[in-house]
């Protein structure tokens, strides 16, 4: 369960602190300084309009016609300077908040994607939902932190100007006020606090896989209709919902008490000066409208005091958010520092592709698919990946990749850009087809003419003009069949021209006319290729075969002496 404890405090200034003492601190203190001011102006213009309120009403009591007066054009004057600073004070607060959200959202996103870390979170069973933790954990942190910081600076200032003026008018009322204030806000602490608090995380961790599933349903729509799996898909979905429906059940019904219990604490402060002051009005020692001040001085006194009271139900949900955000972060550091402290399969940059002794296993498993693998893949020298289901061919390529690295061994890889990873189901990025051919590159100096070339060589001559020009964006993974998608996964290759290209069964939606095709392509550009696959006429563009038959083990042959058997 979250708490607001010592621990919590030291999640949320790691979290917030950088942005006050890196890059943006001096924009960022400059706007917050001016808050500081634009607060101490609104909280002074309070105080001297709640002495008017007093004023007037002496002056009402005791039909002074000038006096009153006087006191309404000062209250005019007040006005029409506090206005202004009010309206500039929430807009120099929203403002700093997008832009501590825009640094953070930057920040938490270099690091979400360095190191492969997206990749790797997939498999941490304690990140769920890492979209929503940078897209609204970080915004809710940064707004309502701004709001914490100002509101409980605002109430320090308050209890500072209003207890002042409450002191002059009745000491007695000032120890009350002090003594009530506590005693509430205590009670509201340890009796609600805690519980409300652990309900709003797990409600925060219920909506955010409830809507999960919803995506997972949109995202795989053609599958479930194909297998007829609405029925199941609905069940799924109504037990997340269930979940946080039921969930939310017990935040409401620990909110109701609470709600119950701070309008009774706050309507008694309209009770409670009258009744301390009233042997002073009737003894007339006082007059009436100091106890109308004195009553708006308690009240503003005791808003401060029991300013974490009366928020209690949206901070809740803020250390909620807190906790995630930092669950998050730690998550992040540790990928970092695995990736500064080394690889267990150590990784090699150099001129071709070298396994040497490589032992590949599953991660946080001790069970090896490969074990001392040793295979030399040079320029030219094309292999061919086979074995059964489960005997380690994709798991293989992930270490090629750098993105499995449990296990032991040596990996010497070219560069990024000399080696292009080809799945079996293409990834379809938004935008323009264009950018589709294109990708992982940014720039798009290509002529219009390459483009229509390389898309012919692949088959597809007629996609400009069906998908209405290079520059229109559409959803090609719908628009495109499987095998379209990776006809033009091979056209991505072809422009960028690496010097390897490891397929993993990246034709596998494609006759057998058009993958040699594809394959004849590839070959003539002087690339080498390292593939996976289960089709014999494939062999001819490899000079070898590596194939693994199970249980870690494994044997190379001369692709010219090797023949396919069942299973591989």
């Amino acid at each position: 369960m979250v708490t607001l404890d010592g621990r919590l405090w030291r999640r949320y200034f790691r979290l917030a602190v950088p942005y006050w003492r890196l890059d943006s601190k001096w924009p960022a203190r400059g706007l917050l300084l001016l808050l500081v001011v634009l607060m101490l102006g609104n909280t002074g213009f309070s105080v001297l309009l709640n002495e008017q309120v007093g004023e007037t009403t002496s002056a009402l009591a005791s039909r002074e016609r000038d006096r009153f007066w006087t006191s309404i054009y000062k209250s005019a004057g007040y006005l029409c300077i506090s206005v202004p600073l009010f309206a500039c004070y929430y807009y120099v607060r929203d403002r700093l908040g997008n832009q501590w959200r825009r640094w953070m959202t930057s920040q938490f996103l270099n690091r979400y994607l360095s190191n492969r870390s997206y990749y790797r979170l997939v498999s941490d069973e304690s990140i769920d939902n890492p979209d929503q933790r940078i897209s609204e954990d970080i915004n809710t942190f940064t707004q309502k932190s701004l709001y914490y910081l100002l509101l409980f600076s605002g109430a320090t200032i308050q209890l500072a100007m209003f207890s002042g003026v409450l002191w002059s008018i009745s000491k007695v009322l000032m120890v009350s006020l002090v003594v009530y204030g506590f005693v509430g806000t205590f009670i509201a602490v340890f009796v609600f606090g805690r519980r409300l608090t652990g309900l709003n995380f797990m409600q925060l961790r219920r909506e955010a896989d409830f809507r999960s599933q919803l995506i997972r349903i949109r995202e795989n729509a053609e599958s479930i209709a194909f297998y007829r799996g609405e029925e199941q898909e609905q069940a799924h979905a109504k037990r997340g919902f269930l979940a946080a429906f039921a969930n939310y059940l017990k935040v409401i019904r620990w909110q109701f008490f609470l709600n119950f219990y701070q309008y009774g604490l706050t309507s008694l402060t309209t009770i409670i000066p009258s009744v301390v002051l009233v042997p002073q009005v009737f003894s007339g020692t006082l007059e009436v409208g100091r106890v109308v001040e004195a009553v708006g001085a308690f009240t503003m006194v005791f808003s401060a005091f029991t300013v974490i009271v009366e928020n209690f139900e949206s901070l809740s949900r803020f250390v909620a958010g807190v906790d995630r955000l930092s669950t998050f972060r730690r998550a992040l550091d540790t990928q970092a520092a695995a990736a500064k402290a080394g690889e267990a399969i150590e990784a090699e940059e150099g001129s071709h592709l070298s396994l040497e002794d490589v032992t590949v296993q599953i991660p946080a498993q001790e069970r090896a698919l490969v074990k001392k693998l040793s295979v030399e893949v040079e320029p030219g020298n094309g292999l061919v990946i086979v074995g059964p289901s489960g005997s380690g061919k994709s798991s293989l390529l992930r270490a090629i990749a750098g993105l499995w690295t449990s296990g032991k061994g040596k990996i010497i890889r070219p560069g990024a850009e000399d080696m292009l990873f080809l799945p079996q189901s293409p990834y379809m990025v938004e935008g323009t087809l264009r950018r589709q051919l294109l990708y992982p590159a940014l720039e798009e100096g290509v002529p219009d003419e390459d483009l229509e070339k390389v898309l012919k060589a692949v088959n597809l001559p007629d996609l400009i003009e069906r998908s209405g020009g290079l520059d229109v964006e559409l959803k090609w993974s719908k628009v495109l069949s499987i095998g379209e998608q990776q006809r033009l996964a091979i056209a991505r290759v072809l422009l960028t021209k690496p010097q390897y290209v490891i397929l993993d069964e990246a034709t596998s939606a494609l006759d057998l006319e058009n993958e040699e095709k594809m394959y004849r392509k590839l070959h003539s550009n002087s690339m080498t290729l390292v593939s996976v696959c289960h089709r014999p006429s494939i062999l001819k563009y490899h000079e070898q075969v590596l194939e693994l038959s199970g249980k870690g083990k494994w044997k190379v042959y001369p692709s010219k002496e090797y023949t396919f058997s069942e299973g591989a």
